[in-house]
């Protein structure tokens, strides 16, 4: 992590967390497009559908799991700055309970044309909570910690290995939501995991960029007092 000024520190954090509350909402909104959710967060909403338990309490669950992973691949090699994903896991999991809460059943009106929508207004929400939690540099998110653990232990660029953790993270949603629901994903409406999955996988990263272009300047002075 970054050096930065008592004040510097407080909003670098104030900030991540903000992110993180734009990615729940995010999340929401597009659980109730009924089109499927990102990658990263299908797997627990899959599992939440199968114990009974409320999404944010599965999420926390499972990325804690990504950080003991984490701390098996890389033993030694593992920082203990990285525990701080739990805190912040911990707390990405209450806002998908609290954004679930706020948007409620909300849906918009016209059919499959009014879900595309949804699901394209939470891939851009996702894009930007994923920007300012990236942009501050404090500690991953247990996805991405996992992803990066990997890569370092095999020597692969990072965007490969994410790419491979991806699809084995919707693949065992997909085997689990099969066996264990009984729906069929990508043709159930009922599934978490749908085209809106595959759209958030292929269109996110490209939103990122757009968003990052014109206000990553901004973000870093505000955090680090310089420009980049």
């Amino acid at each position: 992590m970054r050096k930065s000024s008592g004040p510097q520190w407080a909003i670098r954090v104030l900030l991540y967390i903000i992110g993180l509350l734009f990615l729940a909402f995010g999340v929401a909104i597009s659980a109730n497009s009924n089109l499927g959710i990102s990658p990263v967060n299908s797997l627990p909403y899959v599992i939440s559908d199968i114990v009974k338990v409320e999404p944010g309490t599965c999420v926390t669950v499972v990325f804690c799991f990504y950080i003991l992973l984490q701390a098996i691949i890389l033993r030694k090699d593992f920082k203990i700055v990285n525990l701080f994903q739990i805190v912040f896991a911990t707390i990405f999991g209450y806002f998908v309970n609290f954004s679930k809460a706020v948007v409620g059943d909300f849906m918009l009106p016209g059919g499959m044309v009014g879900r595309l929508i949804m699901q394209l207004i939470s891939i851009v929400i996702v894009a930007f909570g994923v920007f300012i939690y990236m942009e501050v540099e404090l500690v991953p998110m247990p996805m991405e910690g996992l992803t990066a653990a990997i890569a370092q232990k095999v020597g692969k660029p990072f965007h490969t290995v994410k790419t491979v953790v991806d699809c084995t993270v919707v693949l065992l949603g997909i085997i689990l939501t099969f066996i264990c629901l009984h729906i069929v994903p990508f043709v159930d409406s009922a599934s978490r995991i749908g085209i809106g999955t595959v759209l958030a996988a292929v269109i996110t990263g490209k939103i990122v960029g757009m968003i990052k272009k014109p206000l990553s300047a901004s973000v870093k002075k505000i955090c680090f007092g310089e420009e980049k």
